[in-house]
């Protein structure tokens, strides 16, 4: 059989009343657009950091998805991508639905609603038996590598988190210690990985990082400020 090179596009058709994830997470363009680009066909849920596409066979007239964490209250439309040929000629569809898992979530158990009806996934073949309802799920195990991060440990306690190159020395300065950066150097706990353990009293405290004469905010806390002097500075509060 010859193979012709032909240029394909990609169209994404949205359901008109549908309040679903993926139409959310329409609006960060780069990220919902890496995703799409995975779909090529129907199959098993792909999982992708911290989203899970899920595809269903588009001859039907609606596909939904209901999920455990939210006790299956909620059905999820899908939605409908399209590939084009450069006439602009349908030659494939697929239903898809992108969710974007929450944080405290390790495995999702889910049913599909195709056509009005309650189903497993078709093309998942992980499933459970869920003695509360009675009923087989399909599911999908998220395997989440724990990021270390600055935090609070117990009171005034906090772990100080910074990630970097191996061999570093990195030293740690704040309104706690009058931004005096001599006082307190980071431990090399793993290779590239500093820690530092910390009594600060109740208030907001302001710090920075630093290596040698440069300074740089706590990558792993969001919380930033800017100083009296006008420099960007990592937030903590001790309540």
């Amino acid at each position: 059989m010859k193979k012709f090179l032909v240029l394909f596009l990609l169209t994404v058709v949205l359901p008109l009343a549908a309040q679903d994830l993926s139409q959310d997470l329409s609006q960060d363009t780069y990220t919902y657009n890496n995703l799409i680009a995975l779909i090529d066909k129907v199959g098993a849920p792909i999982v992708e950091d911290d989203y899970i596409i899920f595809t269903a066979d588009s001859s039907s007239r609606h596909v939904g998805i209901a999920f455990d964490f939210e006790s299956f209250k909620t059905i999820h439309s899908f939605q409908k991508v399209n590939t084009t040929d450069i006439d602009g000629k349908v030659v494939q569809s697929v239903y898809f639905y992108i969710l974007q898992v929450p944080k405290s979530v390790s495995q999702v158990s889910y049913r599909l609603v195709i056509d009005g009806l309650w189903t497993v996934d078709p093309n998942n073949k992980k499933q459970i038996f869920d003695p509360k309802s009675k009923l087989r799920l399909s599911t999908v195990a998220i395997q989440r590598q724990e990021v270390p991060a600055t935090e609070t440990l117990q009171k005034n306690l906090v772990r100080f988190v910074y990630q970097g190159q191996p061999g570093q020395i990195i030293r740690l300065g704040g309104t706690f210690t009058n931004w005096d950066s001599s006082i307190y150097v980071m431990k090399e706990s793993a290779p590239g990985l500093y820690e530092l353990e910390l009594s600060l009293p109740q208030g907001t405290h302001y710090y920075a990082y630093y290596d040698g004469m440069v300074s740089f905010v706590d990558k792993t806390n969001p919380e930033r400020a800017y100083t009296i002097d006008g420099r960007t500075a990592s937030v903590i509060t001790i309540n």
